[in-house]
């Protein structure tokens, strides 16, 4: 079944994205930024631009050319081949001799620096995105839709480059899992079973903008701090629900695993639904290890610093930042609503 649209009473203002790479620009805003402290030396961060290339491949050119393991060369997000994208990786700096001469399509090394840690999967604060979308039919309905986003957050949907191609990856992560866990190789592995864990979030956060209840307190809800991603559950929805509606908290849904702090109430018994016509439990997951221990996911996240700036021949320019882990896709497949957005 299709996702839901927030904006489902706002009619899609058309368009398309992407028609050339700079339509569609990804900075990512880092958790912190290099430091140049005594001691700071073991680690060197490079600063990529990247057009046509995934984050992986970029890592396996980096670490062929300077003679590194693939898993020396490590990085705080995914970004997809599509557009223009910047963000950091690293590498053990003993290898930073070998940097120089570095060439490879698409790819450039726009500076580097020294850091005492390595930086790993999550590292990161968020991402700033420039879009442009062409060829709009109804600029109305484009700022309706976002001033709606604007208010209640966006659906912090998985999007669709996370399933695959062709939208395998959940159904290969639940094989994965029936079947003991055992896959050939560690990052599809890894790939895989998030995908399942992410396709199921999915289906609960559907339930819940069907349901009209997206941006409310219900009782049994697992509420989250944005600030702090404190985590509390909740016994008084009227009490909670004004730190909804002042975006200090929002409910949250489930990546499942055994680690996991489960609803109870009515959400609970809607998360039990999805596991069951799943065929799986909670205790399925324990077959992932680490990879699936699970956690709580925000059901919303805020649209930060938007701009709106209005091109020639029905063209608008979006500028907008997402905590990590938010797809940029959900937003503008709300905003045009003609169809899937191309995955970024």
């Amino acid at each position: 079944m299709p996702l839901p649209y927030l904006t489902a009473d706002v009619p899609g203002a058309g368009g398309l994205f992407k028609a050339v790479p700079e339509d569609f620009e990804v900075d990512e805003l880092p958790a912190y930024e290099p430091s140049a402290e005594v001691g700071s030396d073991e680690h060197l961060f490079l600063w990529v631009e990247k057009r046509g290339r995934s984050t992986p491949d970029v890592a396996k050119l980096i670490a062929r050319h300077v003679g590194a393991q693939e898993r020396d060369v490590t990085w705080a997000g995914l970004k997809d081949r599509q557009g223009i994208t910047r963000q950091y990786l690293s590498l053990p700096s003993k290898f930073e001799a070998k940097l120089p001469g570095f060439a490879a399509e698409g790819v450039t090394i726009l500076r580097t620096a020294r850091h005492r840690n390595k930086l790993k999967s999550g590292h990161l604060r968020g991402n700033r995105f420039t879009v442009v979308v062409r060829d709009v039919s109804d600029l109305g309905a484009a700022r309706a839709t976002l001033a709606r986003l604007l208010s209640l957050g966006i659906p912090n949907f998985f999007g669709d480059q996370r399933f695959g191609r062709d939208g395998e990856n959940a159904a290969k992560g639940k094989a994965i899992l029936l079947g003991g866990g055992r896959h050939r190789d560690r990052f599809e592995r890894k790939l895989f079973l998030s995908a399942f864990q992410s396709a199921l979030f999915n289906d609960v956060l559907a339930q819940r903008i069907r349901a009209g209840t997206f941006a409310q307190a219900l009782a049994g809800d697992v509420l989250k701090k944005h600030e702090t991603n404190g985590e509390f559950i909740c016994a008084e929805p009227t009490v909670d629900q004004p730190r909804v509606e002042a975006f200090e908290v929002s409910p949250t849904g489930p990546i499942f695993g055994p680690s996991m702090r489960p609803a109870s109430g009515e959400p609970g018994e809607r998360e039990a639904e999805v596991l069951a016509a799943e065929g799986v439990t909670t205790q399925t997951f324990e077959a992932g290890g680490r990879e699936t221990d699970g956690t709580r996911r925000f059901f919303r996240v805020p649209l930060v610093g938007l701009e709106v700036e209005a091109l020639a021949e029905q063209a608008l320019r979006l500028r907008f930042e997402l905590p990590a882990g938010a797809y940029a896709t959900v937003l503008l497949r709300e905003l045009l609503k003609s169809g899937e957005a191309p995955a970024v």
